[in-house]
């Protein structure tokens, strides 16, 4: 049974009264997410060229439009729509416990705002046409379009998340949850605060929200630009080659170490021993100790760059201790993150599996989670370079959702995608009025209610659609209920009945749908 935890039991706490959500699958009558049903990556109607046929048949045998998204896009129907909403709900409620206030931006960012903040992903930016003189291009992230906002509103001091779509011309992998269209979730620090205290509380939310998800077991690789660029220094790597050569060594989750030393030396210009002594290193992962060693290390101890991040590393694992959470991080020197804009620490967080049941060490199966420190990116739009220190972390949002259908797919599981808590339903004939006098009582009282959109439904059909739906209350009135001032509360689960006097209704209802 897949369950969002206690995460979603704390965002279920804040919607209104209404049916109990229970774990993220419930058993009963749900939508089923299975691939045999209606969602498909593609549409609801088969492979693409199918639905070209399809749409040039119902156009009289012309030339119809292809009834497809777009590549790199997808449809949400109601299953996959009430996962995605259950599961932001949990990540927005993890923000929230941690004090952080909701902020939106717009989609579309000047081009400028955007140019020169990702190194060599720049090239995935959707630019658009001139639109009445702008030069404008779709968000690639939520973090640039942070710091612009609090440059341009004078912002120094701020906890903020942000969940919104973001767009990236990326060859799209679906079945990993890549997309070109997808969404989001950020939690940012800004401000000036001692060393790696806001730091810690990103990573710890981090370890919140994937212990909560259940997703399996997890790993959180921690780094430090500044470890890397006194790595680079000592190495001989010239400064002008610090950020390719970043890229590059990002690549190693990806790619082994000959290939990643064969792009150094063939395609960034680096010389073998200078890559080799790379390799020295950037293969190196541990704790603390690992930290302790590399502070005596007689070449990165010499380097100031390297013995600040170095420091701060070690500071940063006593509070990660504090926390409890030391148990799922890695001091991972092959951690780079590509983005040009970072300057600090840098962390991913990446779920693992089992390699078999002959093997213990664990493998990597996707990164879920990823941010670190970028100080002077705010200072980067600011006309007078003032600089705001910043810190934040993005959840995964799609792979995780990804991981999840799949799971919810293969244990062909239902989800319930409304929340009507109670139908209101007739065992006679002509008592349309009645119902509709009950239904909008109980709309006004804030209960979820629904009625059948027929004048005279038989009973059967009404239960049966409180079956087919998840809807856990009937509320019946007959001719009888009517002269005796009651309406007969039916629970579908268990088909017990009980005759509710009319004031009490309202009340019974909440007490016997209300969440845990």
């Amino acid at each position: 049974m897949l369950r969002l935890g206690p995460l979603a039991a704390a965002a279920g706490r804040l919607l209104p009264a209404g049916p109990r959500l229970g774990p993220l699958c419930p058993a009963g009558g749900r939508v089923s997410l299975s691939r045999s049903g209606p969602p498909r990556p593609t549409g609801d109607r088969g492979p693409p060229s199918r639905q070209v046929r399809a749409a040039a048949g119902s156009a009289g045998g012309g030339r119809g439009p292809a009834l497809k998204t777009p590549k790199g896009t997808r449809d949400h129907p109601p299953a996959h729509a009430a996962l995605r909403d259950r599961l932001l709900a949990a990540v927005v409620a993890c923000f929230k416990r941690h004090g952080a206030a909701a902020i939106d931006t717009p989609v579309l960012e000047l081009r400028e705002t955007l140019m020169g903040k990702y190194g060599e992903e720049a090239k995935l930016i959707y630019e658009l046409q001139d639109q009445g003189g702008e030069l404008l291009a779709l968000r690639y992230d939520l973090t640039v379009p942070f710091a612009r906002y609090l440059a341009m509103n004078k912002i120094t001091n701020m906890k903020r998340y942000h969940v919104a779509k973001v767009y990236r011309r990326d060859n799209p992998a679906t079945t990993r949850g890549r997309y070109r269209e997808f969404y989001q979730c950020d939690f940012d620090i800004a401000g000036q605060f001692d060393p790696m205290i806001p730091d810690a509380e990103c990573l710890k939310i981090v370890h919140e929200i994937l212990s909560d998800l259940q997703l399996g077991d997890f790993l959180i690789k921690v780094n430090d630009r500044r470890i890397l660029n006194g790595l680079f220094a000592v190495c001989g790597i010239p400064e002008s080659k610090f950020i390719t050569t970043c890229s590059t060594v990002d690549k190693l989750d990806k790619m082994p170490w000959e290939e990643v030393r064969s792009e150094m030396v063939g395609e960034k210009g680096l010389s073998p021993e200078a890559a080799d002594h790379i390799g020295e290193y950037v293969q190196l992962h541990g704790g603390l100790d690992l930290i302790e060693r590399l502070l005596q290390d007689p070449k990165l101890s010499q380097n100031k760059l390297a013995k600040e991040g170095l420091g701060d590393m070690k500071l940063l694992f006593e509070y990660l201790t504090l926390f409890g959470i030391t148990g799922k991080i890695s001091f991972d020197l092959s951690l780079a993150r590509g983005l040009d804009y970072y300057t600090g620490v840098i962390f991913e967080a990446v779920l693992l599996q089992q390699e078999n049941d002959h093997v213990e060490e664990s493998v990597s199966v996707g990164s879920v989670a990823g941010g670190g420190r970028y100080d002077g990116l705010v200072g980067m739009f600011d006309p007078k370079g003032r600089k705001v220190p910043c810190v934040g972390v993005s959840i995964g949002i799609e792979r995780i959702f990804s991981i999840l259908e799949q799971r919810v797919e293969a244990s062909e599981e239902k989800i319930r995608t409304t929340e009507t808590q109670v139908l209101v339903a007739s065992a006679q004939k002509k008592l349309l009025e009645e119902r509709l006098k009950l239904i909008s009582e109980l709309w006004d009282a804030g209960i979820k209610a629904e009625v059948l959109y027929k004048k005279n439904p038989k009973l059967l059909n009404q239960l049966q659609y409180c079956e087919d739906t998840g809807i856990p209350l009937v509320a019946i009135v007959g001719e009888q209920e009517l002269k005796d001032g009651v309406v007969k509360l039916r629970v579908v689960a268990t088909r017990e009945e009980v005759n509710v006097r009319r004031e009490n209704l309202v009340e019974e209802i909440r007490m016997r749908t209300s969440q845990p």
